[in-house]
């Protein structure tokens, strides 16, 4: 499992979870999206232009 903190959320990844390659991302203890990080959308939820920029980041820094 993966976890890190940004920006008020947390993302959070499991090895070896169902494909797509995807991140659920928490805010305050609630689901916010579960983002399918192979498509570029999401799968539950809404994803805001925030969420976008810091699953970016994630990704390009390796942590996603």
């Amino acid at each position: 499992m993966s976890r890190v903190r940004r920006g008020g959320y947390i993302f959070l990844t499991w090895v070896g979870d169902h494909p797509p390659r995807h991140v659920h991302v928490f805010k305050d203890g609630c689901l916010v999206v579960k983002w399918d990080l192979d498509h570029g959308r999401a799968m539950q939820g809404a994803a805001s232009p925030r969420i976008r920029r810091l699953l970016s980041e994630l990704v390009k820094e390796g942590l996603l």
